[in-house]
């Protein structure tokens, strides 16, 4: 399964892509951050992001997205900013016909390092680990995006196959 994880964000947005299944170590196909200017007007900043979320789509051509759900933050300015970030990554996975799915960050962090507290460094050592690279990915964004890759990969891949398995149940039941 491919998976194309993003860590939403208007300054700074994380992308990365692996491959891999359930259970067994992913492969890193790549990882990227869009970045936008602050000075330029919203609307602009939204576009850059689109354009370049539905390029790297187009040109990965990931099985799923997954993106790092939107949680309360004390600073409304910034959550807005990763709401609408993370509004248009959802997007971009939808326009192009895949199954989005959304992990809140604890989630990310219990599946990368078995523990839903850890912090950015631990985080990114595992991810750095997980996919055998030789340097840890840099910023932290692309880290974090990665790691919702491989937490799509581990636990989507399970929930894909349960939702299958009910709807299944469901037609066979109905008949």
């Amino acid at each position: 399964m491919r998976v194309l994880g993003v860590d939403p964000g208007l300054t700074r947005c994380g992308v990365g892509v692996v491959e891999g299944v359930p259970g067994r170590p992913c492969t890193l196909i790549a990882y990227y951050v869009v970045y936008t200017d602050p000075a330029d007007e919203l609307p602009l900043r939204l576009l850059h992001l689109d354009q370049s979320l539905n390029k790297l789509v187009a040109e990965h051509q990931p099985e799923s997205v997954a993106v790092e759900r939107v949680f309360s933050q004390h600073n409304v300015r910034t959550v807005m900013g990763t709401a609408q970030a993370s509004g248009i990554a959802v997007l971009a996975g939808a326009r192009a016909g895949l199954p989005v799915q959304t992990y809140t960050p604890s989630e990310v962090k219990a599946a990368v390092t078995g523990s839903g507290q850890a912090d950015k460094a631990q985080m990114t050592a595992m991810v750095t680990r997980l996919l055998r690279l030789a340097e840890p990915p840099k910023p932290a964004d692309a880290a974090d995006a990665l790691a919702l890759a491989i937490c799509h990969v581990w636990r989507g891949g399970t929930r894909s196959k349960l939702a299958a398995a009910a709807d299944r149940a469901r037609r066979g039941g109905a008949r």
